[in-house]
């Protein structure tokens, strides 16, 4: 089935205003009927006792799910008899599959193409949490109040998230059972851990989990290719052009971004320009990739270029047929987005533009990746506290990584 997200789906910006507007009362009454059940003696959080179904929330980024993987293998190791399950939007829940660490059973979509979906599948959840006796949720999002909500309306007693303190504005209620501080100096798999390892802090710590992250394993699994999978996506690419061959050096280019922070993007006519340089040389092909409804952008770049070199295959490839051309590709070239962290489960060599986030929490977890960054005074200015939500009117933070440093680059890689 093609890799394609649906295109219609409640925009970024309605999200923020209904997690905003609906959120902050919701999240004040559901704390005010959290204080009560306590007073009467309901709702114990039961801290000594082990979980044995436990939610982790990750909604909206196909990226932080790969992030995700060293937390979720620390809880594994925790607590080796629980059952892990996971919550994510419909349509990035190829992401889960493809890592094939929650079995299949144990993940929970919500569809969000419109506000009645978003409401029918947050009572199906709440049915299906009960049916599953989920006892501890791990909300691995940071102050999004719509998850926080998620959290207690799933029943658990065990109630694990990111917590504002005295940071004004992240306002998310006082219903969590193990309060984090959110450290904006660590990478978010750090984070992750740490969420996963303060179901095991001292109940009067605060904030929990403080240990050394030194102690962390951030680690990612690599996806093999097998013989069938080389030939059938080798075959994809010949039936757009039949000359290539795996002889030849095959460079992939991301030129997209989530609509949710679209200031990631590095200028379109400058992955133009890059492409037109690299195929110059006679050896080498790129393919753009990208979802269906990407695909204008690399028509684009295919139109500016002007090379049967140049391969389309916007829409044309699964999400496991993408991990399966990281494994054939030399370089990948990407803006800050979900691809460059599913490429990390390749061996294949990420060059990926960071500005309004910094690649010192992004950063994919490969060993084989190159950072375009141009560390402005400004950058970065998306963040957990502004709900990722940027005033930038003009990134010159990705604008001034100019052509010919990112083609430099790549020649010294092919």
């Amino acid at each position: 089935m093609p890799f394609r997200f649906s295109i219609a789906m409640i925009q970024p910006d309605t999200m923020r205003k209904v997690d905003y507007w609906a959120g902050i009362p919701i999240c004040f009454i559901l704390s005010a009927w959290y204080r009560l059940q306590r007073i009467i003696g309901l709702k114990n959080p039961k801290y000594n006792e082990n979980p044995r179904n436990i939610l982790l929330i990750e909604l909206a980024e196909m990226g932080s799910t790969v992030i995700a993987y060293p937390a979720i293998k620390k809880l594994k190791a925790m607590y080796p008899n629980a059952n892990v399950h996971f919550l994510l939007f419909k349509h990035i829940d190829a992401s889960m599959e493809i890592l094939n660490i929650v079995p299949k059973e144990n993940v929970f979509t919500i569809e969000v193409k419109n506000i009645f979906t978003l409401i029918k599948d947050t009572l199906k959840f709440m049915h299906a949490c009960r049916k599953k006796k989920i006892d501890t949720v791990i909300n691995l999002e940071m102050f999004a109040r719509y998850s926080t909500i998620l959290g207690y309306l799933s029943g658990a007693r065990k109630r694990v998230g990111f917590y504002g303190y005295s940071m004004e504005g992240l306002y998310i209620g006082n219903f969590l059972t193990h309060k984090v501080i959110y450290n904006p100096h660590i990478h978010t798999a750090h984070s992750f851990i740490a969420l996963v390892r303060a179901l095991q802090s001292p109940v009067n710590e605060i904030p929990m989990a403080k240990y050394s992250v030194l102690e962390d394993k951030l680690e990612v699994p690599k996806i093999a290719l097998d013989k069938k999978a080389r030939d059938n996506i080798w075959n994809k690419l010949k039936e757009i052009n039949p000359e290539i061959n795996e002889k030849k050096k095959l460079i992939l280019v991301n030129p997209n971004a989530s609509k949710l922070i679209s200031i990631r993007k590095w200028p379109l006519e400058n992955y133009a320009k890059l492409v037109k340089k690299l195929v110059q040389d006679e050896n080498v092909y790129v393919a753009i990739i990208g979802v269906a409804n990407e695909k204008p952008d690399a028509e684009f770049i295919a139109d500016y270029v002007k090379s049967k070199r140049v391969l389309d295959t916007t829409g044309k490839t699964s999400l496991k047929e993408l991990i399966d051309l990281f494994n054939i590709a030399d370089v990948l070239i990407t803006n800050d987005s979900g691809p460059a962290h599913f490429a990390s489960l390749t061996n294949i060599h990420i060059i990926v533009f960071f500005g309004p986030e910094t690649p010192e929490l992004y950063k994919p977890l490969s060993d084989n990746v190159t950072v375009m960054y141009s560390h402005f005074a400004c950058s970065p200015c998306v963040s957990a506290y502004n709900q990722r939500l940027s005033p930038c009117n003009n990134n010159l933070c990705l604008k001034t990584i100019d052509v010919e440093r990112a083609y430099s680059v790549v020649k010294k890689l092919i």
